[in-house]
């Protein structure tokens, strides 16, 4: 028995080797034929434009440009590549003043008064006005931010711009009363102390929407209490909160340039400024370590943070609000962060002034905010604490259900004032 063990042992031992050689004489027979049989692909000639002949050791300059003048039908993509061409400064470099006087009148060549007539009327009403950026003020807060908006003691680390109507006075009040309570707002466990101040951006009342009591009294005794309205002469629609976007920032640029942040929301939301505050300052921190560290004190911060939406598509039903048709844009759109709330700084909103005037006006302001931002080449930040579609239902009314929120939309002027409430002992109870 106990040979026949051993020669068991013995034989596996001599096999042992010669299969692994076996194998290993396979695989070099495998690799030598795949190599044999390998092909490389053919890298195309590459292509030389005509041009002047006998251009000696360059290539022939072309006859022709070599951008794509292929322009696509919808009426947005072909008065931004009009805007582009005129922006550009190869194209423009021996352009005269008479040229680009001919290239204005192209770019608005699209845009008869009320719109072209295949629109539905919403769009034709947005395209009518679209070239129009400047509206007088009505109610103005010029020192909201301090005299002539210079940097005090007292700036702003924060201004909240809040996106209202002439008749939202209940939801006005509320925000006063919770989270855009403007003076000092302590942070959680007592870090931090900053100033806040709040704006309300308003237009005009749409009389398009039918008939409407006049409050124009009522909102000058409101301001004249609060001291907090801005309101520019412009039809207050849907498709023109883009407009009232760009008035804002130049109100801005004016008035309240040394803001730190900018949180820019909806009357409807609620936001926990000082969870909000906390997150804003230590984003600054890094940034200003990073710089230190870099040695370049010429970086600038770049923050946008909100919910971030990628891939998105324009909205092809007729009948929503978000209704954008084939004949006015064609394409998908860049990463936006939903309107219902985003927070940035104070000098990024300085460079999507200046860029906004190279992107043409889009009639929804959250996509139009993407495409100023994807201009500037810069991408916004997701934070899974904006809630611009809400929580999921089973969570809205427990209070724990916030402990990592910062926003949340939306919520009525009575719902506000509840949850602010409940909120407020949130860290001992959670």
């Amino acid at each position: 028995m106990a040979r026949c063990r051993c020669r068991g042992k013995l034989l596996c031992m001599c096999l042992l080797p010669c299969m692994m050689t076996g194998h290993l004489v396979i695989y070099i027979l495998v690799s030598i034929f795949v190599t044999l049989s390998y092909t490389p692909p053919k890298i195309p000639q590459r292509y030389v434009a005509p041009g002047a002949s006998d251009p000696g050791p360059w290539s022939p300059l072309p006859l022709q440009p070599f951008w794509n003048l292929q322009l696509e039908r919808a009426l947005w993509n072909r008065l931004q590549h009009a805007l582009d061409r005129r922006h550009n400064p190869i194209l423009n470099a021996n352009a005269t003043s008479s040229d680009a006087n001919a290239t204005q009148r192209d770019c608005r060549a699209g845009l008869p008064p009320d719109g072209p007539a295949d629109l539905p009327e919403q769009v034709r009403a947005f395209v009518g006005s679209m070239h129009r950026r400047r509206y007088p003020l009505i109610i103005n807060q010029p020192n909201v931010c301090g005299p002539d908006g210079a940097l005090t003691p007292g700036s702003p680390a924060l201004l909240i711009a809040v996106k209202s109507q002439v008749g939202n006075f209940e939801n006005r009040q509320a925000i006063r009363e919770t989270w855009g309570r403007r003076g000092r707002v302590t942070g959680p466990m007592g870090r931090g102390v900053w100033e806040v101040r709040t704006v309300f951006l308003l237009g005009r009342q749409d009389a398009g929407n039918g008939p409407h009591p006049d409050l124009g009294r009522l909102l000058e005794l409101e301001n004249r209490q609060h001291a907090d309205i801005l309101q520019w002469d412009f039809r207050d629609t849907f498709f023109n909160l883009t407009l009232k976007e760009l008035l804002f920032w130049g109100w801005f640029e004016e008035h309240c340039p040394t803001a730190t942040f900018v949180f820019k929301g909806d009357d409807d939301v609620l936001v926990r400024t000082n969870r909000l505050l906390e997150y804003l300052q230590h984003r600054l921190d890094e940034h200003l370590l990073w710089r230190g560290l870099q040695n370049n004190s010429d970086a600038s911060f770049d923050l946008f943070v909100g919910e971030v939406i990628n891939n998105a598509r324009p909205n092809r039903e007729p009948n929503t609000k978000y209704y954008i048709p084939e004949s006015f844009y064609s394409g998908v759109y860049p990463p936006y962060a939903g309107g219902g709330g985003v927070a940035y700084s104070g000098s990024l909103l300085m460079r999507l002034k200046e860029v906004s005037e190279l992107v043409q006006m889009f009639p929804i302001d959250d996509v139009y905010l993407g495409m100023c931002l994807n201009r500037l080449g810069v991408a916004p930040s997701h934070h899974p604490g904006f809630f611009t579609f809400d929580l999921p239902r089973y969570k809205r009314t427990k209070p724990c259900s916030y402990r990592s929120v910062l926003l949340v939309h939306k919520r009525t002027p009575k719902q506000m004032l509840l949850l602010w409430r409940a909120l407020l002992g949130l860290p001992g109870r959670c």
